[in-house]
């Protein structure tokens, strides 16, 4: 058997050497896509609800929310575990599924249940399923600090560059399952009512609320056929600066508009913070962390964060 195998590798030498220089190469492609982890995912397929009430007190939260979403829960096919985690103003319902089963069909089942329960919660909540990621889904955090050209950027603009440019471009990397952004301060327009001039000009807090609600936001008319044209016609009222806001009538009074600059200050501040981000000994610091699709190449993933 070895003589005729050595005989017939003599004779087809150069098809024994394209096998050989197929075989290697197969070999060096497997070598450089090898899924590589320093802590392997084994994790169940995991789906996560997490929502958001502001101003609820953990009962209330467990009360109204987390109680009837886990009721609702209850049955789903391929469902092992079913836990939840009450905070102020938050709830996390936690699902665990068998090993086998698809994470897209999970999260589907998920959906579905939660649908069928949301009209029933409290008004006012906002959320939804977490990201495709596991608890060993963090795999890249990354600082932003000034470019060197001698500004000071502020925490806030910083935020603000995390949020509305890295963040989003981050997102679009192969693997990438989301991007959080932690530290730094959420730009806000604030709204500071001035009790006296309500009083003074006879208007409440509700009216005040009401007129911010409904001068921020473009509204669609008809059209105007005008020769071989057709002409559009809209109202632009989207809110872009401050002293937008501060040109917006809550009401006329005496036939002249009280404007909410007569009413209230506003200002540019930032979102209610409860935590900070702070690196080497130097302060507070803005950072984002980046978190693996489950299933995707942890190795590839992160060398696709680093080239963008």
């Amino acid at each position: 058997m070895i003589a005729a195998l050595v005989r017939f590798s003599l004779i087809q030498r150069l098809m024994v050497l394209l096998v050989t220089l197929g075989i290697s190469a197969a070999g060096l492609w497997s070598f450089n896509t090898l899924p590589i982890d320093a802590f392997p995912d084994i994790s169940s397929p995991q789906v996560q609800v997490i929502i958001k009430a502001n101003g609820m007190s953990p009962s209330e939260v467990e009360q109204r929310i987390t109680f009837p979403i886990e009721m609702e829960m209850q049955g789903i096919p391929g469902q092992t575990v079913l836990r939840s985690t009450t905070k102020y103003a938050l709830s996390v319902i936690v699902i665990d599924f068998e090993d086998d089963m698809d994470i897209y069909l999970a999260r589907n089942l998920v959906t579905e249940r939660l649908n069928q329960v949301w009209d029933s919660l409290p008004a006012g909540i906002e959320g939804g399923l977490a990201p495709i990621t596991t608890p060993l889904g963090e795999i890249f955090m990354y600082r932003i600090i000034s470019d060197g050209s001698g500004k000071d950027y502020s925490n806030q603009e910083l935020r603000s560059l995390q949020d509305w440019v890295i963040r989003p471009h981050l997102r679009k990397v192969d693997g990438v399952a989301d991007v959080n952004s932690l530290g730094g301060e959420v730009r806000t327009y604030e709204v500071a009512i001035k009790p006296e001039a309500l009083v003074k000009h006879g208007i409440s807090v509700d009216e005040v609320e009401h007129a911010l609600m409904e001068s921020n936001r473009n509204a669609g008319g008809d059209r105007i056929n005008q020769n071989d044209e057709v002409l559009l016609v809209r109202t632009v009222g989207k809110l872009n600066s401050i002293e937008d806001i501060n040109n917006i009538a809550v009401r006329t009074r005496y036939g002249k508009p009280v404007h909410i600059s007569d009413v209230a200050e506003v200002r540019i501040g930032n979102m209610t913070r409860y935590g900070a981000v702070t690196a080497d000994g130097e302060g507070e610091a803005v950072t984002g962390l980046v978190l693996l699709r489950k299933g995707a190449n942890s190795l590839k993933t992160v060398a696709g964060t680093k080239k963008h």
